[in-house]
């Protein structure tokens, strides 16, 4: 055909009083790449959810390759040739790539599954877009990137034509994101057509072939890539210029948290392996390395959700036995995990209920929870951290990434904690978001609060930290300077380089 192969035409969506999407129109053509670009809310996700037939339009129509959608049906828009891969993925950790490919592709009726086909048809897929693969992998063995490897297999084995692809990169490390971005250039060039929402201004103009920003549900802007700028895009995202905060010069304050020679064991591998740092007040320590190489095992530790194995940790001085999560939280340790969505936040829970989760004894009395003070506290957070999209009586669930970010950020922050642990607090956020984040942190930091930044990213690290350590399978480098550190020597750090010196300098 010569036309586009999708048009969403004057498209709008309502959730209550929220307007997520308002007379949005759009089209794609064959072998294009468009990123749909805007701040956290801004109805990106909404917009490919009535796409994929996930979510029902108020008004407006989807047409692929020429012949309209029916509204609200997944299965038509699969069986037109859309393909979906989500932010979080939907795919099952006890069955193998295989099972989960050919999962719901076959009639429930057929006697036996054909699985020789399914994995000759996934094999040659595997081949033709450089997408490697072992069929027979459990997939919950696998890292981030191969099983989003395997959501991609997934639609491509369902003969999708248009792809679109949800947040790809948040939970990629920079070397996955740089191959899935090759793997996307490939699949547009044999005729496939992308969709991929992004708050990442350097992907997004480094991939896509057209622009469409998207802010407070409405289509505000529509570039060529080769003739915008991300400051421009970063402007016409916010709807204002955006600027990240500065670290300002500093002097410390004592040391309000130690670790010597702390080992946890879980699973009979040491996940972290005799570690040392000091953290003091009114600094940042950024701990950076690749996915995967102990982050989350010290997140755990220090949230007190994993216990140690060897070592000592002292808390203000003093060494302390294991610490629980009640005990962190009541030495005022507070808490932005890693996964906002699992971690973080109960979806179903509104607003001020999940406002209250980790203090809840100080909303409680006699077994019975004060409704009246959880709604004001969450308030004071919903006004002071800007979290919008709902009210304190609203589902969490209803709230953008960028929103529920803000509203844990701001129920650790609103009074003022000895010690922040942030793990990647500006993971899948936008230019705003970051921005608004940052500043928080760095106000924090200020006001005395020790933060214990863990991050991949190595532009957040540089720009919040005072101190830097790398982790590497398990192992923490010595500190340096963050004035002394530049992208090079941090990278060389985080693949290890340190270890030669550490053994030198400790001789």
């Amino acid at each position: 055909m010569t036309g586009p192969v999708l048009e969403l035409d004057r498209i709008s969506k309502r959730f209550g009083d929220n307007l997520a999407n308002h007379d949005i129109s759009l089209n794609l053509a064959k072998g294009e790449i468009v990123a749909l670009l805007g701040e956290n809310g801004a109805g990106k996700t909404t917009l490919m959810s009535i796409l994929f037939g996930h979510y029902m339009p108020d008004t407006g129509k989807v047409t692929v390759m020429g012949r309209e959608l029916p509204p609200g049906k997944p299965r038509a828009a699969i069986r037109a040739g859309v393909g979906m891969v989500h932010q979080h993925f939907s795919l099952a950790p006890n069955l193998t790539v295989l099972e989960n490919v050919m999962t719901g592709t076959e009639s429930l009726w057929l006697p036996a599954s054909n699985a020789a086909a399914g994995r000759k048809k996934l094999l040659e897929i595997s081949e033709r877009f450089g997408l490697k693969v072992d069929p027979d992998a459990r997939l919950g063995d696998l890292s981030v990137g191969e099983r989003q490897r395997v959501e991609i297999l997934k639609a491509l084995y369902n003969d999708a034509r248009i792809f679109v692809l949800d947040e790809p990169t948040a939970v990629l490390t920079r070397i996955e994101a740089d191959k899935l971005f090759s793997t996307l250039k490939d699949m547009a060039r044999q005729g496939l057509s992308l969709i991929f929402i992004s708050h990442k201004l350097d992907e997004v103009m480094a991939t896509a072939d057209r622009i469409v920003v998207l802010r407070g549900g409405r289509l505000v802007a529509e570039r060529k890539t080769e003739e915008t700028s991300k400051a421009e895009l970063a402007e016409l995202m916010i709807g204002r210029a955006v600027k990240r905060p500065v670290r300002d010069a500093s002097t410390p304050g004592e040391v309000v948290l130690e670790a010597i020679g702390v080992t946890v064991r879980a699973g009979g591998v040491d996940r972290l392996k005799s570690v040392d740092f000091r953290l003091h007040a009114g600094e940042v320590l950024g701990i950076i390395g690749v996915s995967g190489n102990g982050q989350a095992t010290l997140a755990q530790l220090l949230s007190g959700t994993a216990q140690r194995s060897a070592g000592s940790l002292l808390l203000f001085g003093e060494e302390t036995a294991d610490l629980t999560v009640v005990d962190a939280v009541a030495s005022g340790i507070g808490r932005i995990p890693e996964d906002r969505n699992r971690e973080g936040v109960i979806g179903e829970m509104t607003i001020w209920e999940n406002a209250i989760l980790e203090r809840l004894s100080r909303f409680s009395r006699w077994g019975l929870v004060d409704r009246k003070a959880g709604i004001a506290f969450a308030a004071r957070i919903i006004e002071a951290f800007d979290v919008r999209g709902g009210s304190p009586v609203s589902r969490v669930r209803l709230l953008s990434g960028g929103n529920m970010q803000k509203l844990i950020l701001g129920r650790n922050l609103i009074e003022h904690p000895r010690i922040l642990l942030a793990a990647q607090p500006a993971r899948g956020l936008d230019e705003g978001a970051v921005a608004a984040v940052h500043q928080r942190i760095l106000e924090a930091r200020r006001a005395g609060t020790a933060v214990l930044l863990i991050s991949e990213d190595l532009d957040e690290v540089m720009a919040l930290a005072d101190r830097i350590q790398a982790i590497v399978g398990g192992r923490l480098s010595p500190p340096v300077n963050a004035q002394d550190a530049d992208a090079r020597s941090l990278g060389l750090m985080m693949a290890g380089e340190w270890e030669g010196r550490e053994v030198a300098d400790a001789v």
